[in-house]
């Protein structure tokens, strides 16, 4: 299979390679995660959530209307439940309605984990206080940063970290029509939120117990 990043109808059907036909396809699923051809993590999301949803009702009467204190129920969510929906999550370039998808169905999972009903008209906020849960949407921005920070400690002759700093080609042109979000500029777009500048951040990520912190505090003070 090839996947070309890029407009649909500039892609032919299938290429030879040593003679043999190659299929062009817009998305295939690589060690677990579907990776599209027009660099959106929504088609990822969206079964992400199906996913942990199923996994959250076939344990509905065993366990979250059981008896079991709801301190342990919470413990076995983050535990269990969620790492379901954030298996790579921290390479997702995710938009304000992905952020809204996100949290929503943490939402739908706190409540149903504290017994909550639609028609119980409890506010989102309540449940947090109730769960002491951060919203899913920051903990996928710590996992992200600890990615950034990651590479950022590289060595500037690595891919992952030429990729990311190394400015564009004097030959390259930017594409007409509105740019397509990217991971790149989501991570600038959290450290933006945090008044931190990319060269900055790239310093302070050289210091892991810092990063650490920073991570951290980013993610619950945005």
């Amino acid at each position: 299979m090839v996947q070309a990043l890029g407009p649909a109808e500039d892609v032919p059907p299938s290429l030879q390679v040593c003679g043999q036909d190659v299929q062009c396809v817009d998305e295939f699923t690589y060690v677990g995660v579907l990776i599209h051809s027009s660099c959106s993590s929504e088609p990822e999301i969206r079964p992400r959530c199906a996913m942990t949803r199923t996994a959250m009702q076939k344990l509905d009467h065993r366990l979250w209307r059981s008896h079991i204190a709801t301190s342990t129920k919470l413990h076995l969510y983050n535990i269990y439940i969620l790492p379901i929906m954030l298996y790579a999550s921290e390479c997702w370039t995710v938009n304000k309605a992905d952020v809204l998808r996100i949290d929503a169905l943490d939402q739908w999972c706190l409540r149903r984990i504290l017994g909550f009903k639609r028609l119980d008209f409890v506010r989102n906020e309540d449940v947090r206080h109730a769960t002491q849960q951060p919203p899913l949407s920051s903990n996928v921005k710590t996992r992200r940063l600890y990615l950034f920070g990651h590479i950022a400690r590289m060595s500037e002759s690595t891919d992952a970290s030429r990729i990311l700093f190394e400015p564009p080609s004097e030959v390259w042109t930017k594409p007409h029509g509105r740019p397509r979000n990217s991971w790149f500029r989501t991570v600038t777009n959290d450290l933006a939120n945090s008044y931190t500048g990319l060269p900055e951040a790239r310093e302070a990520a050289q210091d892991w117990v810092y990063w650490r912190m920073f991570t951290k505090h980013s993610a619950t003070h945005s």
